[in-house]
């Protein structure tokens, strides 16, 4: 079996349908003109799309019959593609396409284990994600206010919501009596169209109190809202952030007007998923425990967020730094003080000195 033949194996074949029919409680809608996805379907045409274009159909990751050549086989195909000039990102995603359709083949028993778990591949170097400081963020969102997403951008730093999150947010959402908001439901582009689905882990599905700068903002946006939009047969979605015409905002579209609002700004460039990163990192700073930090982010372990905790910013290292410095250096001389300077001066002067003294006058 290649990887091409493997990577057909996926949640959209005739073979997994049966397990992978989407609850009713998850339904994901999609744009006039397209077929509405799994919930969970949004990395399957891009990994599908990724092993066309990386898998070589005469490469066989199974061409040898035992077992137990199987995994070198596998190892020996990663290797070649990395000596070959792919980037380690690029040789992952094949990876996970392949380990995809391993997985969907051991449940359709074509294969007895998952061999592209096994195999070894070198660390992804690591990036260099500072963070927005808090003058930064004030700056962004100040130039923010006069975009039509203003909003968007608001609960993007506040709540460290993903940009799909922020854009499958709808009017049903927000419980302004209550003051919380419900994010559940995401957009994303998948098989070119936008899907409205659910959220991408469980612990995505979160509760969030409705914070005071997050409902000034929706107000203001909802009255441009009322009226600029035209009737959309998307209306009965009821989503806060869309185009004038009613539909769902293109998540690139929103990525392209955070770079340009951060050139005016000009404040430091980052990417606009940092801005998660700046939430979690102000989160830090002002005390707040991991474990709400996660819940707050929806972070489905606590390793990302002690991942994110533990990086330590310019401002934290100086201070550790300085207060390192002050606890080695050395005391110095005690200061004496004037009365014991009085006495050390008269004491110094014997009576001899005065006789001396008083003959001279």
């Amino acid at each position: 079996m290649t990887c091409r033949e493997l990577s057909a194996i996926g949640p959209g074949s005739n073979a997994g349908q049966r397990n992978n029919a989407a609850s009713p409680n998850q339904a994901t809608r999609s744009f006039p003109g397209g077929d509405a996805g799994h919930g969970r379907s949004r990395h399957v045409p891009g990994l599908r799309h990724a092993a066309s274009r990386h898998a070589e159909p005469d490469q066989s990751i199974s061409s040898q019959p035992q077992e137990q050549d199987e995994k070198g086989s596998v190892q020996a195909f990663f290797n070649s593609r990395l000596s070959a000039g792919d980037s380690i990102a690029k040789v992952r995603v094949m990876r996970v396409v392949l380990s995809a359709a391993l997985t969907r083949a051991m449940r359709e028993e074509l294969v007895s284990r998952n061999v592209a778990r096994l195999v070894t591949l070198p660390p992804a170097p690591a990036r260099d994600r500072r963070p927005w400081s808090v003058e930064e963020a004030r700056r962004f969102l100040q130039v923010a206010r006069r975009d039509p997403l203003h909003a968007a951008f608001t609960f993007l730093p506040a709540y460290g919501l993903r940009r799909g999150e922020v854009l499958g947010l709808s009017w049903d959402d927000v419980d302004l009596d209550q003051g919380v908001i419900h994010v559940r439901r995401q957009v994303v582009r998948a098989g070119g169209q936008l899907h409205l689905g659910p959220v991408k882990t469980t612990a995505g599905v979160r509760e969030l109190p409705l914070l005071e700068i997050a409902r000034d903002a929706l107000i203001e946006h909802e009255a441009k809202q009322l009226l600029g939009n035209s009737v959309s047969e998307w209306d009965r979605e009821r989503l806060i952030f869309t185009t004038a015409s009613g539909r769902p905002v293109e998540p690139r579209n929103i990525g392209r007007s955070f770079e340009r609002i951060v050139r005016k700004a000009g404040v430091r460039p980052i990417r606009l998923h940092d801005l998660r990163h700046t939430t979690a990192s102000l989160l830090k700073k002002l005390g707040v425990s991991p474990r709400d930090a996660m819940v707050i982010l929806g972070h489905s372990n606590i390793s990302v967020t002690l991942g994110i905790y533990t990086h330590v910013d310019e401002d934290s290292r100086r201070d550790a730094l300085d207060r390192l410095g002050q606890a080695l250096r050395p005391p110095g001389p005690a200061a004496s003080s004037p009365v014991d300077t009085a006495v050390a001066v008269n004491s110094a002067v014997t009576p001899a000195d005065l006789r001396a003294r008083e003959d001279q006058g």
